[in-house]
């Protein structure tokens, strides 16, 4: 049986793993809008990589015989005003996530709960990845955006993604 403390917090990030999924079908309907179909296509994959994230901690709370509470998603509230902000807010919102993951873990290292710090290990090392992703977009947006040939490019690059299913093992 888990923490009490761990549940809640484990529960609490089902929802805001749902509603990075939202943000980051916002961010794809902003880039769709503005004929940026590669940028949409990243932003639909991560947004299915979160929806999955999702998956995994119910997964985890159902293996673990605790009772999974699903609460209302948020609606996504950011306007953009340029190809820039929606960037700029992923990057923000990874580490918002980020110290959302370092909490649980704080939580389950203070009541020596090893299992879920190995689970969590998994999101610790995908989270330092998802902010150095996020960053790197930014930094291709302020070489290459304002240029039109380089926009396409970066378009066409961030086109070329794929979804590939987390490979956590629970």
């Amino acid at each position: 049986m888990l923490d009490k403390k761990v549940v809640e917090l484990l529960n609490t990030q089902v929802n805001k793993e749902f509603y990075s999924a939202y943000l980051y079908l916002d961010i794809a309907n902003y880039y769709t809008e503005q004929g940026l179909d590669g940028f949409a296509n990243w932003y639909n994959i991560q947004a299915q990589e979160e929806r999955d994230h999702a998956l995994l901690f119910i997964k985890y709370l159902q293996n673990n015989d605790e009772k999974v509470t699903l609460d209302a998603i948020a609606k996504p509230d950011k306007a953009f005003d340029t190809n820039m902000a929606p960037l700029q807010v992923g990057y923000e919102h990874e580490q918002y996530v980020t110290g959302l993951i370092h909490a649980i873990y704080d939580q389950a290292y203070s009541v020596k709960d090893f299992r879920t710090m190995q689970f969590l290990d998994w999101f610790v090392k995908e989270q330092g990845e998802e902010e150095t992703n996020a960053k790197n977009l930014i930094t291709k947006m302020e070489l290459f955006g304002s240029d039109a040939k380089g926009l396409y490019m970066l378009d066409n690059e961030l086109g070329a993604r794929v979804y590939s299913a987390p490979s956590l093992v629970l």
